[in-house]
């Protein structure tokens, strides 16, 4: 039914994460860093967001995760990312995948949105230099 390790990655913006699940005491790394000492609080209580939702689930796993690129906004909802479809994967549950779907997409599917690349004449990708004609 279970395999020993498995591995998913999450997308957002431009920060990837990798999950690596595996049977365990409940334990969640984010880059080495446990889980309740790690970054901002409210990046922190984004990335428990699958844990909670799994309920005991949870605590029969140990997940590490590596995160890369984009900000501590991105990285955290990439690392949700991983860590549900992990969850998923590791025991097979479609209860689990419904669940998660029904709270919320984005922790299944990959958010596509990205930054609007800049245009000339312009300082960003929609503000332009004032124009006056005297």
């Amino acid at each position: 039914m279970k395999k020993d390790v498995k591995v998913t990655s999450g997308k957002r913006k431009s920060a990837v994460a990798r999950a690596y699940i595996r049977k365990g005491i409940g334990r969640v790394r984010i880059n080495t860093v446990p889980l309740e000492i790690y970054g901002h609080e409210v990046s922190r209580f984004k990335i428990m967001e699958p844990l909670i939702l799994a309920g005991d689930k949870a605590s029969k796993v140990d997940i590490d995760v590596t995160v890369k690129g984009g900000g501590y906004m991105g990285q955290a909802s990439a690392a949700r990312t991983a860590i549900a479809r992990a969850m998923v994967a590791y025991f097979q549950d479609r209860e689990l995948e419904a669940i998660f779907r029904q709270y919320d997409r984005s922790m299944l599917v990959n958010d596509p949105r990205r930054k609007l690349p800049k245009k000339p004449l312009g300082r960003g990708a929609r503000k332009k230099r004032q124009k006056s004609y005297r």
